[in-house]
C-alpha cells in the first residue's frame, strides 16, 4: 500500500485521505493544505482519485516542536534523496509528507514553499533561525556555491548525529548523580516527616533524656514539620532564580563553565566534550571550503562552553592576523599537547579537516568511555552518600533503644 501526499503550504491543517492510484491500487497519507477542495485538486493533478477526505487538527498528532534530533534525521533524508537524483522540490515534499510529526512537517514544506518562490535553500532555512542555527545555513550555503550540496548536506547530517549523541553522553553525566541525590534528598524528607514523628512518640514514654544525636534529628523533624512550605517555597524560588540568572548573564554562565571543568569527575569529562565539539565543527566546516578565519566563529558558538568559546574568538583574532592555529590553540593553554600538534600536523600537510576529525573522534570515544566509568565510580560513592544520610537518621532513632537496652540490662 502506497502512502503518498499532497503538497503542503504555510496553512497548518492536517488532512487524512485515501483514494486510488492511475492502476486502481488503494492509497493513503496525510497532508497539509489550506482546504480540502485544494487538497481533492491536488491529488488529482498526482493522479489520485480521492474517495475519502478528513479533517485534522495538528495537535492530534504526535509529537512536538522539531528537535534537533530531528533536523539531523531531515538532513540525512534530504542528501539520500538529492543523492539519489531526486530534484530538491520533489525531495522536500517527499520528505515532509512522510514525516510524522506536524512541526517538523509544517517547517519542511514551508522550505519547500519558500523554494518554490525563488529562495535558495539557506535563504529558506535561515528564515527558521530557531532548528537551523549559522553553522547549518552557512554550511548548506557552502554547498550551493560549490556546486555539492549533497554532500555537504551529508557531511552535516553526520555533525548533527554526533554532537546529539554527544549532548546525549553529557546530560547521562550529569544527570546520573543529580537523580541520586533528588532521591535521598525525597527519602530524608519522608523520613523527617512521617517516621521519626513516629519514633519521637516512643520516646517520650521513656522518661529520659535523648541522645545529643537523636534529639538533633528531633528537632530537625520539627523544623521540617513547620516550615515545610517555606522550605519549599525558598527552594523553588532560589531554583528560579538560579535559572532566569543563568539564562540572562553571560557572567554567571561563564562562572559555571569555568566551575564546572574543574569539578572532579564531572570536569574532564566537560573538557572532552568541548575539544570534541570544538574539532568536529572545526573539521565540518574545512571540508566545506569555509575559510578558516570564518569557520571559527562557528566553531566558537558550537564548542558547547563559554570559556572554551571566549578562547576560539581569541584564536580567531590571532589567526585573522596571521598566527597559525597551532601557535593560537597553544597560548589558550586549554588544549592537550596532543591535539596542538595533531593540528599542527594537519595545517603543515593541508590536511586540517582530516586530522580535526581524528581529533574528534578520539575525544568522542574518550567521552564515551568517561561517562560508562564515572558511572562505575559514583556507584560505590552514592552508596556511601546514602548511607551516612538514611543510615544516620536510623542509626540516630535507634540509639535511644540501644542505651534503654543497657539500662535494664
Amino acid at each position: 500500500m502506497a502512502i503518498t501526499a499532497a503538497a503542503g503550504s504555510k496553512k497548518d491543517v492536517q488532512f487524512l485521505w485515501e483514494g486510488k492510484d492511475k492502476r486502481g491500487n488503494k492509497v493513503r497519507g496525510r497532508a497539509l493544505a489550506a482546504s480540502e477542495a485544494a487538497l481533492r485538486a491536488d491529488l488529482r493533478r498526482q493522479g489520485v482519485a480521492p474517495t475519502r477526505v478528513k479533517t485534522q487538527r495538528a495537535r492530534a498528532f504526535s509529537g512536538g516542536k522539531p528537535s534537533a534530533e530531528d533536523i539531523a534525521v531531515f538532513s540525512r533524508q534530504l542528501a539520500t534523496m538529492m543523492a539519489a537524483g531526486i530534484p530538491m522540490v520533489q525531495s522536500l515534499e517527499i520528505v515532509g509528507n512522510g514525516h510524522e510529526k506536524p512541526a517538523m512537517q509544517k517547517l519542511i514544506l514551508d522550505i519547500k514553499a519558500n523554494i518554490e518562490g525563488g529562495s535558495t535553500l539557506h535563504e529558506s532555512i535561515a528564515k527558521h533561525p530557531l532548528y537551523f542555527d549559522d553553522l547549518f545555513v552557512n554550511l548548506v550555503e557552502a554547498g550551493e556555491q560549490a556546486g555539492a550540496l549533497e554532500t555537504l548536506l551529508d557531511k552535516i547530517a553526520t555533525y548533527k548525529e554526533k554532537t546529539e549523541a554527544l549532548k546525549k553522553k553529557i546530560k547521562k553525566a550529569l544527570f546520573y548523580p543529580t537523580a541520586v541525590m533528588a532521591v535521598a534528598i525525597i527519602v530524608m524528607v519522608i523520613l523527617l516527616i512521617f517516621v521519626i514523628p513516629q519514633f519521637e512518640s516512643l520516646f517520650k514514654g521513656f522518661g529520659a533524656d535523648l541522645p545529643a544525636f537523636t534529639q538533633m534529628v528531633v528537632n530537625l523533624s520539627h523544623f521540617v514539620q513547620h516550615n515545610g512550605w517555606w522550605i519549599l517555597v525558598l527552594a523553588g524560588g532560589a531554583i528560579y532564580t538560579f535559572i532566569y540568572f543563568k539564562k540572562r548573564s553571560r557572567n554567571m554562565r561563564r562562572a559555571l563553565d569555568r566551575m564546572l571543568l574543574h569539578v572532579p569527575v564531572i570536569g574532564p569529562i566537560m573538557v572532552k566534550a568541548a575539544i570534541a565539539r570544538f574539532a568536529r565543527t572545526l573539521s565540518t566546516m574545512f571540508a566545506a571550503g569555509v575559510p578558516l578565519v570564518e569557520a571559527m566563529q562557528s566553531v566558537a558558538g558550537a564548542t558547547g562552553n563559554i570559556v572554551y568559546e571566549e578562547a576560539t574568538l581569541r584564536m580567531k583574532d590571532e589567526v585573522a592576523t596571521g598566527q597559525r592555529l597551532q601557535r593560537a590553540m597553544d597560548n589558550t593553554g586549554l588544549f592537550p599537547n596532543m591535539v596542538v600538534q595533531m593540528i599542527a600536523v594537519g595545517e603543515e600537510s593541508g590536511s586540517l579537516d582530516q586530522m580535526s576529525s581524528k581529533v574528534a573522534e578520539f575525544y568522542e570515544t574518550e567521552v564515551d568511555a568517561a561517562v560508562d566509568g564515572m558511572s562505575s565510580l559514583l556507584e560505590p560513592l552514592i552508596m556511601v552518600v546514602l548511607g551516612v544520610l538514611v543510615g544516620g537518621m536510623v542509626i540516630a532513632m535507634y540509639l535511644p533503644i540501644f542505651k534503654l537496652g543497657q539500662v535494664v540490662g
